[in-house]
């Protein structure tokens, strides 16, 4: 599904990915875990496309072809889709009309009046949304976890092949976190073949959504790989303890 090789990355004159790597199959969860400030969101920025930040080496492989020169559009409609870890608000714009135009931005008609609707009912009752959200402009006075819902209702009506959780976590609540997850979850079940990037801090996702592979990323690249054990571990003693963390994984 997706394939970083040797990725390096700056922001201006600042290095922030430094020779990361890591394979993702179709149908895996990859879990990345780190510090603060060690490149986490940068990764899931650059996948994207973000101009932001400007790629030194390597390359971004999806289903086989080079991505690294598309735009953000482009890599949106080869099917991936990147929740945000703080979604932005957009002015003059419903919901409605944002995701009609990217749901149509990738078919080769537009979506009928009738079946958007059964699906939009579908999945804010499944997200337990106000169903007035639909006709609001795009986050525009909405809490965080209102926010993280939007974004997990997008990408239920995109349907992605491949998606990033940048912090899923933050802004919500116990029990809006398991309706999300739950929906991430049911959303796997249709499309098994849908690969997962998770970014966070904590294993509480982790939790609900249950990762093949954890990586832990400090200083731009992926320094261990472990299972599930191993984000337990690093909640317990910390990233200090890195060296003598034991994940039934092996050094990157």
């Amino acid at each position: 599904m997706l394939e970083i090789k040797n990725l390096t990355a700056s922001a201006g004159d600042k290095k922030i990915l430094d020779d990361f790597s890591i394979n993702i199959k179709d149908g895996e969860i990859h879990a990345i875990m780190g510090p603060n400030g060690t490149g986490k969101s940068t990764l899931s920025k650059v996948i994207m496309g973000s101009d932001e930040y400007k790629v030194l080496y390597g390359d971004i492989i999806f289903e086989g072809k080079s991505i690294k020169s598309l735009e953000v559009d482009e890599r949106s409609r080869l099917g991936i889709f990147l929740c945000m870890q703080s979604p932005t608000s957009i002015e003059g714009i419903t919901n409605s009309e944002f995701i009609k135009a990217a749901i149509n931005a990738r078919r080769t008609s537009p979506i009928g009046l009738y079946e958007f609707i059964k699906s939009v009912e579908k999945i804010t009752d499944d997200l337990s949304m106000d169903k007035d959200n639909i006709h609001r402009n795009v986050n525009v006075g909405n809490s965080g976890g209102e926010r993280k819902k939007n974004e997990i209702f997008q990408m239920r009506l995109l349907e992605p092949k491949f998606i990033i959780l940048d912090e899923l976590d933050s802004g919500l609540d116990i029990d809006s976190l398991k309706v999300v997850c739950d929906n991430i979850n049911d959303y796997l079940k249709e499309f098994p073949k849908t690969s997962i990037l998770i970014i966070t801090h904590y294993p509480r996702i982790l939790e609900y959504i249950k990762p093949d592979y954890v990586h832990i990323m400090m200083n731009g690249k992926i320094v261990k790989t472990g299972d599930y054990t191993l984000a337990l571990n690093i909640e317990k003693n910390g990233y200090n303890e890195i060296n003598n963390v034991n994940g039934n994984g092996n050094n990157e």
